[in-house]
């Protein structure tokens, strides 16, 4: 963007600059402490053109326009500002029923739903293993029959669903296309996500029932069926954010979940599907924590190497199959039980961050989340936060409003190199395939040692005081700062296997068997199963029943440890 004598010029007057201004300063006792992001990249104290080596054309250009550096469309949130998602799910499918109806007369865009951990695991509620914690961190799913309460009153034509379940997605996918049908909703007009990241799992989250290889194609299979029947519906969201809560870096975050998205390309490829059909239909999902320039350079660096790496690697030629479309959420793990109220302002910086970083969808966590299931009034904040960003703060107004900042990028460049720099080593690891590289690395420990490796020096960092955490080891107080919090009412287990039962007792037991049957001869033949997936939960076979299924066919999967 600068001619050679320009740049010259400018590293002579910097030199000036910082012999007859900044050296005075620094000894009258300016502070000189080493300055670096959450992810400890060393950040310097002022940028100029010459630290940047970019073509603005090729490297910076246009929004809506390859490679994207500058947000996946033209107009950005001058057009149509981002969706607006709420995580919300507890209890029983009327409670949260209740709370989506509440969140969507606050204003709310868009909704997110979150499931108990035996709904995650493939459990039903009245299994041994799912015995306190039915309901307890999101909304109990057994069967169809929670489903159409869960979505009473809504119509799903109209909203755009979220659904944050993976082992067992695939489940929850095909009752969300069951309740389509019952509501008269053709299957082309339902839009949402369902997050079925399988890979990030075996990395980060640790939520699994088969092996990883098996676990991928069903991930396919989905993607494969949506193409066909709900292209308005993404139909897997490539899952950074649980790797960057797992304690990862920025860079590593972005690294893995784009080799991730990568294999799912390539297993796509392998079953003769047409890039420029699927890959429009891939979304990803990205943490944004508090080092706000961190993470705007970050996303900025994703969707860069997305389009040249579709481009390049994987031919894509129509520009939706290069955009790298993503969701964004505030880092649940930087916030604090201790002065919990702080957690707004983190929340809001974070989401701002998202936002000036070119998100498509956001959500902000609630004040009151380190201590418990969100509260009305923590969330009715944390959407108002969004809000406020939107509709008064001017951030949404310009298309990447800090593009050509010196600063940014820089922080981008340095950003892609990082993150290339794993993507291309893990693609090495897999003899020239990414999908490959990825298994290897889950088998080999590869992940867990770079991500724990990170989380350890960062904790370091905090209990040394090199990194402060406002509240917890610095700026302390002694008054007891508690909340009240959000509980799950002690029945809900009751009511939830009182229901389950019902369904049970009044469903045709040989319509449920017939369906199982035929999922598991489509697994054995190697169809596609998701429209037997469909046909199983329309008969009222219940999440456990139809994981056991696959269970029964591919074995469970246990981690081994890591080599060291």
């Amino acid at each position: 963007m600068f001619d050679e004598d320009d740049l010259a010029e400018i590293s002579k007057r910097r030199e000036e600059w910082e012999e007859e201004t900044l050296r005075p300063s620094l000894e009258r006792g300016e502070r000189q402490d080493r300055f670096a992001t959450v992810s400890n990249h060393e950040v310097d104290r002022l940028y100029t053109p010459a630290d940047l080596d970019v073509d603005f054309l090729d490297d910076i250009g246009f929004p809506g326009a390859e490679p994207f550096t500058r947000g996946v469309y033209p107009t950005m949130y001058r057009g149509r500002t981002w969706t607006m998602r709420q995580f919300a799910g507890f209890g029983t499918a009327e409670e949260t029923n209740e709370r989506f109806h509440y969140l969507i007369d606050e204003g709310q865009t868009g909704l997110s739903t979150a499931f108990d951990m035996p709904s995650l695991m493939g459990l039903d509620s009245d299994d041994p293993m799912s015995i306190g914690e039915v309901g307890n961190e999101g909304v109990a799913v057994d069967t169809l029959r929670d489903m159409e309460i869960l979505f009473d009153g809504i119509d799903i034509g109209e909203v755009s669903t979220s659904f944050t379940i993976n082992p067992s997605a695939a489940v929850i996918y095909a009752m969300y296309i069951a309740l389509a049908d019952q509501q008269g909703v053709p299957r082309d007009e339902i839009r949402g996500t369902l997050q079925n990241d399988m890979l990030k799992e075996y990395i980060a989250q640790k939520e699994w029932v088969i092996p990883p290889r098996p676990a991928v194609s069903v991930v396919t299979d989905t993607i494969e069926f949506a193409v066909d029947e709900t292209p308005n519906f993404y139909p897997v969201s490539v899952s950074g954010y649980h790797i960057r809560e797992a304690g990862s870096t920025a860079a590593q975050e972005a690294a893995f979940t784009l080799a991730d998205g990568f294999a799912y390309v390539e297993d796509c490829l392998d079953r003769g599907l047409d890039v420029d059909e699927f890959a429009p239909l891939l979304s990803f999902f990205f943490n944004s924590h508090n080092s706000i320039f961190e993470e705007i350079a970050k996303f900025r660096a994703a969707r860069r190497i997305y389009a040249r790496v579709m481009d390049d690697w994987y031919g894509a030629e129509d520009a939706a199959a290069k955009r790298l479309k993503f969701h964004t959420q505030t880092a649940g793990q930087s916030l604090t039980a201790q002065q919990p109220l702080n957690n707004i302002v983190r929340v809001t910086i974070q989401a701002l961050a998202g936002v000036l970083g070119g998100t498509q969808s956001l959500h902000t966590n609630s004040f009151d989340e380190a201590l418990a299931l969100p509260s009305e009034k923590a969330v009715r904040v944390a959407l108002r936060t969004q809000q406020i960003i939107a509709d008064e703060s001017g951030a949404a107004d310009i298309v990447d409003p800090l593009g050509g900042s010196f600063a940014i990028e820089k922080l981008t460049n340095e950003m892609e190199a990082e993150i290339m720099a794993y993507i291309t080593e893990i693609r090495e690891m897999g003899d020239g395939s990414v999908r490959e590289g990825v298994f290897d690395g889950i088998e080999g420990g590869y992940f867990h040692r770079e991500i724990q490796d990170a989380s350890y020096e960062y904790q370091q960092r905090v209990e040394t005081g090199e990194e402060v955490v406002v509240g917890v080891n610095k700026y302390t107080i002694e008054e007891d700062t508690s909340l009240e919090i959000h509980s799950v009412d002690e029945a809900t287990q009751d009511r939830q296997l009182e229901r389950l039962a019902r369904v049970k007792d009044e469903r045709d037991d040989e319509a449920v068997a017939s369906t199982l049957a035929a999922l598991e001869d489509a697994i054995d033949e190697g169809e596609n199963v998701m429209p037997w997936i469909v046909d199983a939960v329309k008969a009222y076979a219940t999440m456990g029943e139809i994981m056991q299924v696959f269970e029964d066919h591919y074995g469970s999967y246990s981690e081994e440890a890591a080599p060291a």
